[in-house]
């Protein structure tokens, strides 16, 4: 397996050309995937935001360079890298509102659901309302960048009853810092990342496996420990 993935990494950028190509030049796909993944990705869907903001940054990267990686067809349009990082950033903000707005209508019949309690335990909802109490609009800026933490927390803002211009205003600010830039950087040094990865795919590949394992040992805790509470109640 790790041969297979090392192999992956010294083809890297003609796997980049087979996979993306073909989207950088379909805006309309790639700009609906975008809504669509970042609002699911709000709701706890086990794809992080990050990994959809890369993924079309290499996109856009792909797009710049035609004479590289040819369009499927003469006259292709290709996505433009500062379009997609627009609609990245009002898909991101969209979705933050969203889920804001079930906080402040909903949010004390969602804390009484089966899927709030699934989601987010009371004691990480303590603390996020804590961390929130105590620090406000800075909590608010920081959730953004706590992939763990921006449901509940975005969730607490609302149900908390924070000032909906505020919450715009903080969490618009921290958006606009964080989701262009990802696009942008990819797009722009997609050429850096790929050969940065290719050259040290030893390293980069062994850490990615591990991570994963661990992720799994991780998962296959927490089951047992829930498991083993709900067979001594």
């Amino acid at each position: 397996m790790i041969n297979r993935f090392i192999s992956f990494g010294d083809n890297m950028e003609a796997w980049l050309t087979e996979t993306f190509t073909h989207y950088a030049y379909q805006p309309f796909m790639v700009y609906s995937l975008i809504v669509l993944l970042m609002t699911a990705s709000s709701f706890g869907l086990p794809v992080p935001e990050e990994f959809t903001l890369v993924t079309v940054g290499f996109i856009a990267y792909t797009a710049r360079f035609p004479d590289i990686y040819p369009p499927p067809y003469q006259g292709a349009e290709g996505i433009n890298m500062y379009t997609v990082a627009l609609v990245s950033l009002l898909a991101v903000l969209l979705s933050d509102i969203l889920v804001y707005g079930i906080g402040r209508f909903f949010g004390q019949k969602l804390m009484e659901s089966n899927f709030f309690k699934k989601k987010v335990k009371q004691d990480r909802f303590d603390k996020i309302n804590e961390l929130f109490q105590k620090y406000s609009g800075f909590a608010i800026f920081s959730f953004r960048f706590m992939p763990g933490i921006r449901f509940p927390g975005h969730l607490t803002c609302g149900m908390t009853k924070v000032p909906f211009k505020k919450f715009l205003l903080i969490d618009g600010f921290a958006a606009t810092i964080s989701v262009p830039t990802q696009v942008l950087v990819v797009a722009i040094y997609g050429k850096v990342i790929i050969s940065t990865i290719s050259k040290y795919k030893y390293i980069f590949f062994t850490t990615l496996i591990a991570l994963f394992v661990i992720f799994v040992v991780y998962k296959f805790y927490k089951y047992k420990k829930t498991q083993n509470i709900n067979g001594n109640l």
